[in-house]
């Protein structure tokens, strides 16, 4: 018996030293094709991208994955023990694989057997940072043997905190966030460090299935987790008995995080940002590289800018009268508060709000206001209503209707019950509205630093919500005559001056077999000008003469060194805005003058950052050499240097913005007199009032403004830069310009200011009528004898306009007068 016993023991040991080495052989197997574990400590997760405005506030954040990487010493205490406590309590004691964890799953696994459950888990954090980082989710023998092996690997070359920081930073806790200072902002939208333990809490309860533990869907389940998580916080002496019962009492309080843009009316300027980083560095620096972006945008003047633009637009607008209600819904169908949700909202527009027609009459209508969701996405029970009354809408009853305008006698002629319109509240809280309709005109703003090209507001549109056509940077359109200062500019560049005298007459023009004869506008003609009084006009005919007399070649050498175009077509007509180009590219134009010459590359972004807080980008270049000293040694100040091209002289600068400052003044652009600021600019207008323009600047500030049908069409007699962008540039400034104090433009050293007639640009007589003081470079100055740049020819019209013309025309003059 004894002989039989010790055969059968012998046997088992030899059978569990085959098992044995079967399991060696097949773990040692599994063991070379395991992954490099080492590679954790290369480790770069995805991560959020920040885009923030000039002061700091944020403005976007882009990311596949929605994370913020934290060091372990950054994460608090209560975050670390509700986690611990929630995935493994061990943590800190086992050696990768918690063998009780472990044994329990087990039995508890082969009870549950043949009920359907799920099987239990016991992984440890280790575990799971192995399969996260190295290895797949499959539910295999094999993976989970290869995820054990990693494990002990693992914790023999890093250390508890390292593992633990890849684990916080890398785990997915749903609604997109990966981390737990991702998940901390987008649940409740907190910095990690402001966690409640209840919240803390509610974070730890997600890993086991974020979708089971859904703050709205499922909130009871997610209460009952996470309140299970804080009696394990206590059980394992991370909080009192105390702590544990207050935070169980609390609400989950879950606050979701919007997504996109955060700054408001700031979504055009961010949008162009997200192109640029593209465009720069590729989507995935973008989406996945961390980048800190501290953009240019001043979010006062963007406010501004928003403003003023939307009231230029809906001004034009409503003087064309109402087209038409937004959709329609069917009032037999029930619940109009449920349909009317159903149609989308500008989210960029929130004075304005969707309401659907309930009662319609001669004084008015009755209006019921599109219910907003809830954080849960319930709808409210309760409806609110309010009217629009006959004034709030009275520029509606001038409605179009199958494509003609007629006046309609009452408001239930233009709105009928079921249809759905925008309104706008006329008191914050009150039940009266104000119609409103989304203008189909189009519109763009550039607010730019003229010494940096640092931009500080931009708008590209009236929403970006309804249209994300950014009309500032992507729009090709004819500047008009706003483009006029860039001849000028060449031609006081090129040896003539403010007092040279052009003639503003007929003018044929032989191209091919085509003449084209160029019209001021709304016709007429004023005899020989001055330059400056050619611009503060606004005279084509004298553009065009000058243009001629110059060479084109010269108004485009001039045209392309400012960044108007790249390659510009040597046409005469281009001499009056006729190619096309684009709002910031003219407003990066007028800034050279601005600036006193210097070429400016228009910017969005003052620095990029990359994760680790290097600067791997900086639009000012500038070099400042001993603006670091470490003492003050009686020293001269450092000054910094300009390297930038010098495109234009600064005394051509300054006489250009001399003569802008009279279109201010005196000229197309005079309703801006009365800011009582230093104002240069100039207004454009292109052939049957297609495109109306503005570019105007201070010292400090150049803004442009344009508006204009998407596709280019006729907005209508007098719909010129002086009726319709002007007055969208003066309610900006008024703001912008609020409590600053006016600055001068500089006069160069060196300049003459003499006192001149206005009409025949010779010198004048002390207190002579009609006189201007106007600016000479050293060795010109007024003319001695009158003369006048022209055509070869006086036409018989011309000498009509002004009989000394004949004798004044000198053929093909230039030169200094």
């Amino acid at each position: 018996m004894i002989r039989i016993i010790g055969y059968f023991f012998s046997m088992g040991i030899v059978l569990a030293l085959l098992a044995a080495a079967g399991v060696g052989l097949y773990v040692g197997h599994i063991a070379k094709d395991l992954p490099d574990y080492e590679r954790l400590a290369r480790y770069e997760p995805p991560v959020t991208t920040k885009v923030h405005a000039s002061d700091g506030q944020l403005m976007a954040e882009f990311a596949r994955e929605r994370r913020l990487y934290l060091p372990i010493q950054a994460i608090p205490d209560r975050v670390k023990a509700a986690f611990l406590s929630a995935e493994d309590k061990n943590f800190y004691n086992h050696p990768g694989i918690d063998v009780t964890g472990l044994i329990r799953a087990v039995i508890t696994n082969a009870q549950n057997l043949g009920s359907g459950r799920r099987p239990v888990g016991a992984s440890t954090i280790t575990q799971q940072v192995a399969k996260n980082f190295l290895l797949t989710s499959d539910q295999t023998i094999e993976r989970k043997l290869k995820e054990m092996i990693l494990s002990f690997r693992i914790e023999q070359a890093y250390s508890k905190d390292r593992i633990l920081e890849l684990y916080l930073n890398e785990i997915f806790l749903g609604m997109g966030a990966y981390g737990v200072a991702g998940a901390a902002l987008t649940y409740f939208n907190k910095s990690v460090d402001e966690l409640t333990i209840a919240e803390a809490a509610y974070l730890a309860a997600l890993p086991k299935g974020p979708s089971n533990y859904h703050p709205f869907r499922h909130e009871a389940r997610a209460i009952e987790r996470r309140n299970w998580v804080i009696d394990q916080m206590r059980q394992n002496g991370f909080i009192s008995e105390e702590e544990a019962e207050q935070a169980k009492a609390q609400p989950l309080g879950v606050n979701p995080r919007g997504r996109g843009p955060y700054l408001f009316a700031a979504d055009y300027f961010t949008e162009e940002v997200r192109r640029e980083l593209i465009a720069r560095y590729g989507e995935d620096a973008l989406y996945e590289g961390g980048l800190s972006v501290r953009t240019t945008l001043n979010p006062q003047l963007q406010l501004y800018a928003r403003s003023a633009l939307q009231k230029g637009l809906i001004k034009y607008d409503t003087l064309r009268g109402f087209r038409g209600p937004v959709a329609r819904i069917d009032m037999t169908l029930g619940d109009w508060g449920e349909e009317l949700n159903k149609i989308s909202e500008l989210s960029d527009v929130p004075e304005w709000r969707l309401a659907v027609v309930l009662e319609s009459g001669k004084n008015g209508v009755t209006i019921g206001i599109r219910p907003q969701r809830d954080i849960a996405g319930r709808l409210p029970s309760e409806r609110e209503k309010g009217t629009i009354a006959r004034a709030d809408m009275e520029w509606a009853l001038r409605h179009v209707v199958d494509g003609k305008t007629v006046k309609a006698s009452s408001p239930a002629e233009v709105l009928k019950p079921g249809d759905v319109i925008y309104v706008e509240r006329k008191a914050e809280g009150g039940s009266e509205w104000r119609l409103r309709q989304i203008p189909q005109i189009g519109g763009a703003m550039v607010a730019m630093d003229p010494h940096t090209g640092r931009v500080l507001a931009m708008v590209g549109g009236f929403s970006f919500a309804h249209s994300q056509f950014n009309r500032a940077t992507q729009a090709m359109r004819q500047p008009g005559s706003s483009f006029k200062p860039i001849v000028y500019a060449a031609a006081l560049d090129n040896g003539y001056t403010p007092a040279s005298v052009v003639m503003d007459g007929p003018l044929t023009i032989q191209i091919g077999n085509q003449v084209w004869e160029p019209k001021n506008y709304g016709g007429g003609f004023g005899g020989p000008s001055t330059l400056r009084e050619g611009i503060e006009r606004s005279r084509n005919l004298m553009t065009v003469r000058l243009a001629q007399d110059m060479g084109m070649d010269t108004v485009a050498e001039y045209a392309e060194r400012f960044g108007v175009y790249d390659h510009m077509p040597r046409h005469l007509a281009m001499s009056l805005g006729s190619g096309e180009t684009t709002v910031m590219r003219m407003v990066s134009a007028y800034a050279v003058m601005a600036n006193g010459g210097r070429y400016i590359e228009p910017s969005l972004i003052d620095r990029i950052q990359d994760r680790y807080g290097r600067t791997v980008y900086k639009h000012d270049n500038r070099q400042c050499l001993g603006c670091n000293a470490e003492t003050w040694q009686d020293q001269q100040e450092p000054e910094l240097i300009d390297e930038r091209d010098q495109v234009l002289d600064p005394m051509t600068a300054y006489q250009i913005t001399s003569m802008m400052e009279g279109v201010v003044k005196r000229g197309t652009a005079s309703t801006l007199a009365d800011l009582g600021y230093p104002i240069a600019g100039k207004t454009g207008t292109t052939n049957e009032e297609k495109d109306a323009w503005f570019i105007g600047y201070t010292p400090n500030l150049v803004v442009g403004v344009f508006l204009g049908f998407d596709q280019p069409k006729p907005m209508g007699k007098g719909a010129t830069g002086s009726g319709l962008a002007v007055p969208v540039f003066r309610d900006f400034m008024v703001e912008a310009l609020k409590g600053e104090k006016p600055v001068e433009f500089r006069v160069p050293e060196g300049m003459s200011l003499i006192a001149i007639d206005r009409k025949t640009g010779m010198q004048a007589r002390a207190g002579q009528p009609g006189t201007i003081i106007e600016a000479f470079k050293p060795g010109t100055g007024p003319a001695d004898t009158y003369w006048v740049i022209g055509d070869y020819q006086v036409s018989e019209r011309a000498r009509e306009i002004s009989p000394q013309a004949g004798d004044a025309i000198s053929r093909g003059a230039g030169g200094l007068f």
